[in-house]
């Protein structure tokens, strides 16, 4: 294994490990959302480009790639559809939240 491709998956890993800590640690559904959504797809390209590395074939690469694809696709996506659904469902804030910029026009509909 090149020393690149095994630094980068310790990269990736770091950046998956940050996620699933902040999904434990954060205080609400929101927050937990973001460390969600942002590291863990940071951390999973990172891991794709490092066993794209690691293996060295066209058929590695080409499959990492499209899993790198289908997840930035998808994660900001989903991650926002259950934020509006949580905001829509009244789960508050949390206390410390300094700014609201739905406070009352979302929550209406």
């Amino acid at each position: 294994m090149s020393q690149a491709g095994a630094l980068i998956l310790i990269l990736g890993s770091v950046f998956v490990l940050l996620a699933a800590i902040g999904v434990v640690r954060f205080p609400d559904v929101y927050c937990r959302m973001q460390a969600s959504t942002k590291a863990s797809t940071l951390g999973i390209g990172f891991l794709m480009l490092g066993v794209g590395l690691h293996i060295r074939t066209v058929e590695a690469a080409s499959r990492g790639a499209l899993i790198v694809f289908f997840v930035f696709l998808t994660a900001p996506l989903a991650a926002h559809v259950l934020s509006r659904a949580a905001l829509r469902s009244g789960i508050p804030l949390w206390k410390g939240t300094k700014l609201d910029e739905w406070s009352d026009s979302e929550q209406a509909k």
